[in-house]
């Protein structure tokens, strides 16, 4: 393996926000509402006394919308939801008799309320709404609220508080960074304390979800957005420099990466991706990314290509070869799959279905991204019947005695007609 472009390493570049964070969540705990509007009058420049979305909010940023971004959000709510349906009805419910009288059985239940944050920052990700919303509803969730900053006006940017509607979302809230997120998981007098937090955000916002994780649960600790493509020699540089361009101009702390057998492929790339930044209106964040965080791997072959993305485990995969969908199974770990050049990421990013949330530095390496079951438990029950204590209490007494557990041994023995003498 050769590197024709190195990340940079700079370790003095970490943020040191855990203290920070860890302020801000107690200062909300402590103050409620009264600590919210404070940072919001800080860290957004806005003074807002009534912090949820009332309906005429709603109303009035519909009206503020073109009817063609209202068609194209009203496809990509149909998109995700019908995925997401599919996905719930993968999910079933059983009971089987295990052995003679022992039944068991599983059941599948939504969490009953759930927060969604949703980012502001650089740009308003209306599909980030979608993405943390629809398929909480989809799965049976009764209550969805939703948390995102103003915008300097004091109001939810339009597009995003219409989507998060469309989406489903019950309660709409005017609160961004790890105050919300310390307000979704211990509550305040104006926002009900949720079960579990899910959506992507920044470094605070990420470290919040970290710090409350255990009194609530979360979806996943999600990083700067990530994609790492696979190409031979049949790739076209083109296609690669735009999809490496469009994830860099998230953040300058996105990662992007190729991994090429083709060394021609490989410096095509370089080259193209100057040539797109001289056009790039988000030019400024992406070449920052690109610089910092940009790797290109030249591998000997496929089977080492390959290795180093099971290896990087990248939130986004995109395979561009000749064959893409027949080497699909050779793939293990990432966080959404793209097969073939015409399989770009920012399709599934916006409106073709599946969820952009993902997970990121690796973690694909054990979970995948935010999907229905992320808003269901499963659950299991047993109904034990006369001929199932037979067979099974004998067994459960004597590892009880050899465990020294005399309470477990009697509540199996008492039930049991052929009871052992050995306590």
């Amino acid at each position: 393996m050769e590197m024709l472009k190195q990340e940079q390493q700079n370790n003095s570049e970490q943020v040191v926000v855990e203290d920070a964070v860890s302020i801000i969540i107690q200062r909300v705990r402590q103050e409620g509402d009264a600590a919210l509007k404070a940072y919001l009058r800080e860290f957004d420049g806005v003074d807002i006394e009534e912090l949820r979305v009332k309906e005429d909010d709603i109303h009035k940023a519909r009206t503020q919308l073109p009817q063609t971004l209202l068609e194209d959000i009203h496809f990509s709510v149909e998109r995700i939801q019908a995925f997401a349906e599919a996905q719930r009805r993968s999910l079933t419910e059983f009971e089987q008799e295990m052995i003679p009288g022992v039944y068991l059985g599983q059941r599948v239940i939504p969490i009953e309320t759930v927060g969604a944050y949703v980012p502001g920052g650089r740009y308003p990700l209306l599909s980030s709404a979608q993405m943390a919303i629809i398929p909480a509803k989809v799965a049976g969730v009764s209550n969805v609220k939703v948390c995102t900053p103003p915008t300097k006006s004091g109001e939810v940017h339009p597009a995003v508080l219409v989507a998060a509607h469309l989406s489903g979302a019950d309660e709409i809230y005017r609160v961004g960074g790890a105050q919300a997120i310390a307000a979704l998981a211990y509550g305040t007098e104006s926002i009900a304390p949720v079960n579990k937090i899910t959506g992507p955000g920044n470094l605070y916002v990420t470290e919040a979800k970290r710090q409350v994780h255990g009194h609530v649960g979360i979806d996943l600790l999600a990083g700067p957005s990530e994609v790492l493509v696979v190409a031979d020699e049949y790739a076209n540089p083109v296609f690669i420099a735009s999809d490496l361009l469009a994830q860099a101009e998230h953040d300058v702390n996105a990662r992007v990466a190729l991994v090429t057998t083709d060394r021609n492929v490989g410096e095509a790339v370089l080259c193209e991706i100057e040539e797109q930044l001289k056009t790039l209106p988000t030019a400024k964040v992406a070449r920052a990314s690109w610089e910092r965080k940009g790797q290109v791997f030249l591998a000997d072959n496929l089977d080492e290509a390959i290795s180093i993305v099971n290896e990087w485990a990248p939130e986004h995969l995109h395979i561009q070869t000749k064959n893409a969908y027949d080497i699909k199974e050779r793939f293990l770990n990432y966080g959404s799959l793209f097969l073939g050049a015409l399989s770009s990421v920012v399709y599934a990013d916006k409106v073709c279905g599946t969820n952009h949330i993902l997970p990121t530095r690796a973690a694909a390496k054990y979970t995948g991204g935010v999907w229905v079951g992320t808003f269901l438990k499963v659950v299991t029950y047993q109904h034990i019947k006369p001929e199932g204590v037979d067979v099974l209490a004998a067994h459960c007494v004597r590892q009880s005695s050899q465990e020294g557990l005399i309470g477990h041994l009697r509540s199996a023995n008492i039930r049991w007609s052929g009871k052992l003498d050995i306590e």
